[in-house]
């Protein structure tokens, strides 16, 4: 290795140092070697080759140097020759063996590198995910997408590190550092002190050089992820149709080439200052072997001195340079894996709120029915389900805690539908979503088929309930695969079935890949009325039998609001169901119409009974009907001609 190399990798090793070092910590330890453990017997062996290749790199500098003894040696006579050349040839022979060996021991560790390497990243990338998708609603509501994918790539691979570079670098590293010392004090202790006289002057402007360079390397991270973070809020739909509407792609571009630009020049500085760095090093390199050359060359000159230990002694500076530098930045390279370690069980010491238990019970069979049982809740505080680094901000906000639900009980009977209606704000889509356990209620109980949703698999929960939000999302992927995601051994007929009953196969048999037409990103390839159908249709694959709808058809228009209420009715029939809707007329045909205000039910009945009572819901039914939105919607459920 060079000592070029070596002076890059030091500079590596202080840009990328961590912005804070923590202190090690032996449960973090134990952690660590808890992913490790799994992959113990090829970390010895990888262990192993590292130490014979640091042995392999120090023999050949020494055999180069018997090599000019010999042929220095061997110009006495014609006999000296021969013996001389016969040495000459077995000593090229073997620096050659070792060569060779010393070339398929690298490949080997490197091999072994690589598996336990990107093993740690799987086993880190499968924990993390699978973590992640135990997490409930409102971690994802709180945290920053960026940021967590950020900690299932960039953090798990510097944690990766930790054993495919950091590990074997510090092993081969002292074994050679303690080789090469040896040697080198053997062959001449006045050249070897001379030597390390001069590391300082070697090794002290790299490290601060890269303090500078990682202070460059830090901001121009900074304004790529900003950068990286205004590309994808600014090129999806929906952030691509804001920019236009209000006219601000000037301003974004403004915004954009700012960052930019400050990148370039931070890249322009960089460059310079390696540049610089990199020349005087090259200086100092030939300082070095200058003093090699020349102490060792008078040495030799006076007979304290072989020709050939004056060569081993310049080829074996470099081993003596590099394992230095390279400790001495271990500790950098060690912080940094551990930096990115701790990440990385921060998002696995988050506990999911929501658990299952380990004698959880199946729904009954049969019809079942939904029941709210003086069911209070309130939305969990960042702190029980964030961080502030997946939020990208300094201190997570403190509120949260307070009381949505208070006190709430119903009870839909097995096929019959119930609806929600009231205020926005007023807790609607919250009760909805603790049936499914999105949330768990703080106290009361919500259940299904008359046993509590806590007791429950999440399998039996899941294949239960279907839900249809007012979003309808939709991956970015294949017409079939998104229906397929409901139940994935469903045949081409059941998929064209579902597809007929949400008003919906004919267009797509328009299209020309049929089923296998990509619907792009949230589905929005769709307008709004075949997006909702489509989750429709989703849904009547899975064949639950109690069916959720929040707020299915908002935001639609007159005609995609009657093709999605003739699909409703299909997905309804037969079914238990609790209904929001904002159109009080669409949900005149329920069994039972609750009215929440403040997380309370404050009415109850059916329409004609809540329309005599003339209270909240009368109240919100004229409203509605002034503006226009009453008699003529169909309700939920009843087709329409």
């Amino acid at each position: 290795m060079s000592m070029e190399t070596t002076a890059w990798m030091a500079l590596s090793q202080a840009r990328h140092a961590p912005r804070e070092q923590p202190a090690l910590s032996r449960a973090t330890l134990r952690r660590v070697l808890g992913f490790a453990r799994p992959h113990r017997r090829r970390l010895a062996l990888f262990l192993l080759l590292s130490t014979v290749s640091a042995l392999l790199a120090v023999a050949t500098p020494v055999l180069a140097g018997r090599v000019v003894d010999a042929i220095s040696g061997g110009t006495a006579d014609a006999a000296a020759r021969d013996a001389a050349a016969g040495t000459v040839v077995r000593l090229a022979v073997l620096i050659a063996v070792i060569a060779v060996a010393e070339a398929a021991v690298g490949l080997l560790a490197r091999g072994l590198s690589a598996r336990i390497g990107e093993g740690v990243i799987l086993d880190l990338r499968t924990a993390v995910f699978d973590h992640v998708q135990r997490m409930p609603i409102a971690f994802f509501t709180r945290t920053r997408t960026g940021a967590l994918v950020s900690r299932l790539n960039n953090d798990v691979i510097g944690a990766q590190r930790a054993f495919s570079s950091t590990l074997s670098n510090v092993v081969a590293n002292t074994v050679t550092l303690l080789l090469t010392l040896v040697v080198m004090v053997r062959l001449s202790w006045q050249i070897t002190l001379f030597a390390l006289v001069l590391l300082p002057v070697f090794l002290l402007p790299a490290r601060r050089l890269g303090r500078r360079l990682a202070r460059l390397s830090r901001e121009a991270a900074d304004h790529n992820a900003t950068m990286g973070n205004q590309m994808t809020e600014r090129f999806s739909a929906p952030g691509a149709t804001l920019v236009k509407l209000f006219g601000r792609p000037g301003k974004e571009s403004e915004e954009f080439a700012v960052r930019a630009r400050r990148v370039r020049d931070i890249g322009v500085r960089t460059a310079m200052l390696q540049h610089v760095f990199f020349t005087s090093l090259t200086l100092v390199s030939a300082l070095a072997l200058a003093l090699v050359y020349g102490l060792g060359g008078l040495l030799a000159l006076r007979g304290s001195l072989d020709a050939g230990s004056v060569v081993a002694l310049a080829l074996l500076l470099t081993r003596l340079y590099a394992p230095l530098t390279a400790l001495a930045g271990a500790r950098v390279e060690v912080m940094g894996a551990l930096v990115s370690f701790q990440r990385v069980f921060e998002v696995l010491d988050l506990k999911p709120l929501i658990e299952e238990r380990e004698d959880a019970r199946e729904v009954p069979d049969g019809p079942v029915s939904v029941e709210f049982d003086r069911v209070d809740f309130a939305y969990p505080s960042a702190e029980k389900v964030s961080l502030a680094s997946l939020e990208e901000v300094a201190v997570l906000d403190s509120r949260g805690g307070e009381q949505v639900l208070h006190g709430v009980s119903f009870r839909a009977e097995p096929g019959r539908m119930v609806a929600l209606v009231g205020s926005s704000g007023a807790g609607k889509s919250t009760i909805a979503q603790l049936v499914p356990r999105l949330y768990d209620a703080d106290a009361g109980t919500v259940r299904i088929g008359g046993v509590d949703v806590r007791e429950l698999s999440f399998a039996s929960l899941r294949s239960t309930l279907g839900m249809v939000t007012q979003d309808g999302h939709l991956f970015h992927d294949s017409i079939r695969a998104n229906l397929l995601y409901a139940r994935p051994e469903a045949g081409e007929d059941e998929l064209w079935d579902a597809l007929r009953r949400a008003r919906l196969d004919g267009l797509v048999a328009s299209l020309p890949d049929g089923l296998d037409t990509v619907v792009g990103e949230r589905g929005y390839r769709l307008s709004g009325g075949e997006r909702q159908r489509l989750t429709i249709a989703r849904l009547l694959l899975a064949r639950p039998r109690v069916v959720i709808l929040d707020e299915a058809t908002a935001h639609l228009d007159s005609t995609s609001e009657a093709a999605v209420q003739e699909a409703l009715a299909e997905a309804l029939e037969g079914r238990t169901s609790v209904v929001i809707a904002h159109r009080l007329s669409t949900v005149r045909a329920a069994d039972q119409i609750l009215v929440v205000e403040d997380g309370r039910i404050v009415e109850r009945g059916t329409h004609d009974e809540l329309l005599a009572a003339d209270g909240r819901y009368g109240e919100l039914y004229r409203t509605q009907f002034d503006r226009g939105a009453g008699e003529a919607d169909a309700p939920v459920g009843t087709p329409v001609a």
